[in-house]
């Protein structure tokens, strides 16, 4: 955990209502760090829906095979999540563990091993001690209270320099529903799902079936639209639980996705899953700008999807970016190695709406002072329009700075 907050952090952190349904607790175990909390236990009522969406790396975390396991009976009563060590690369020790952990979270609640959902994150490689958590679940057990959500958001970091939650309250049916989520990221991170931790927890009542579906649609333009270095994960995971208490105020049961009354609740939802990507690109590792790339006029929205990625993760482009150099070169360059259908002839490029390059040559408008000093500010958008078709895309990212080779060189010392 970095002690200097990013200057891309929001000025805006809202008050995290109380979820029906969900009581959290933290505690300092001693997985990696000391003197900082670094487990969180979600204590979720009988009957709560889960969904979840996870890494497509190879090589997944002990944790990851554990949930995508337990996902199948689609019902959930504990979340423990630990920061520190990542449980993965560990062989017949990380399931060891990952058992032991699901053994001690069930007996501190009294539930099925099945009904106990975990997550972890931090150092590739080293054993998790799951004996640590032995005690500390009964006691957070105990505690745990449900508003506890910045202690939460705040046991699960890593190099993160801000905790990232995100709240909403919408009508599903003629009750109020809240959705609350919370979520970690700041390095090692490109979509495939997740593209980090988070954790999203709502009172609706949702069946196991169409939440999945809810958070698999969800997912696509959010956290999966969002890159900081090109690499993908072995922990990463977005899980999402419905506790259902809603119901008793009115509520209505919710069995498919496309009920016409989620309409609003969907809205809210993909909001939450965009708001929490966000704070992720917004806390690169190091970053100090905001990058959001636009492609415009490609054969399709996947062949934009590829190109606007190509652009987000070359090195050339962020380095560029934190250079303060509108360098349309490299974004050309980018665009040309996405393997997607381009015509240099048709390539317009523009920096926070100045265009500098049109027709596949310079601008002949282009001013390298107006430029220069749009290039200054803490939000960039760079958007390429291709001229071929009708295919729109967006992802975020952030700069490449000094700070981040600084941070990833020093990660395990």
């Amino acid at each position: 955990m970095s002690s200097a907050v990013s200057p891309l952090a929001p000025t805006d952190v809202p008050e995290m209502p109380q979820i029906a349904g969900v009581r959290l607790a933290t505690a300092a175990a001693g997985i990696r760090y000391k003197k900082r909390t670094d487990v969180l236990l979600a204590v979720l009522d009988p009957g709560t829906s889960v969904a979840g969406v996870f890494t497509k790396s190879k090589c997944p975390s002990a944790p990851v095979e554990w949930c995508r396991a337990k996902l199948k009976g689609g019902r959930a009563r504990a979340l423990v999540v630990n920061s520190g060590n990542a449980n993965a690369f560990t062989g017949k020790t990380g399931k060891q563990s990952t058992a032991q952990t699901g053994a001690i979270a069930a007996k501190a609640l009294g539930c099925k091993q099945d009904e106990v959902f975990l997550a972890s994150t931090g150092v590739i490689g080293e054993p998790l001690d799951a004996s640590k958590f032995d005690g500390v679940l009964d006691k957070l057990a105990d505690e745990a209270r449900p508003d506890g959500w910045m202690d939460a958001a705040q046991a699960i970091m890593t190099t993160d320099t801000f905790p990232k939650v995100a709240t909403a309250q919408v009508k599903l049916g003629k009750a109020k529903v809240t959705i609350n989520g919370i979520a970690k990221g700041a390095g090692m991170i490109a979509p495939d799902m997740a593209t980090m931790l988070a954790f999203v927890f709502t009172d609706a009542p949702i069946s196991p079936a169409a939440l999945q579906a809810l958070l698999k649609t969800g997912v696509e333009d959010s956290f999966n639209a969002v890159t900081i270095d090109g690499d993908t994960s072995t922990s990463d995971t977005l899980l999402a639980f419905a506790t259902g208490d809603a119901a008793a105020y009115g509520a209505p049961k919710i069995s498919k996705a496309s009920d016409v009354r989620l309409k609003a609740f969907v809205k809210a939802f993909n909001g939450i899953l965009a708001n929490l990507a966000e704070q992720v690109a917004r806390d690169g590792e190091g970053a100090r700008k905001l990058i959001e790339i636009i492609v415009e006029g490609a054969v399709s929205k996947p062949s934009a999807r590829k190109i606007a990625m190509s652009i987000a993760n070359s090195p050339l482009v962020k380095t560029a970016v934190a250079g303060e150099d509108a360098n349309w070169g490299r974004v050309v360059m980018a665009v040309g190695k996405a393997g997607e259908p381009a015509n240099r002839d048709k390539l317009s490029i523009s920096f926070n709406g100045i265009r500098v390059a049109k027709a596949g040559a310079r601008d002949p408008s282009y001013n390298e002072k107006e430029v220069s000093a749009e290039m200054k500010k803490p939000e960039i958008q760079i958007k390429v329009s291709l001229g071929l078709g009708k295919g729109r895309d967006r992802v975020l990212t952030c700069d490449l700075t000094k700070e981040y080779v600084a941070i990833n060189g020093d990660y395990r010392s």
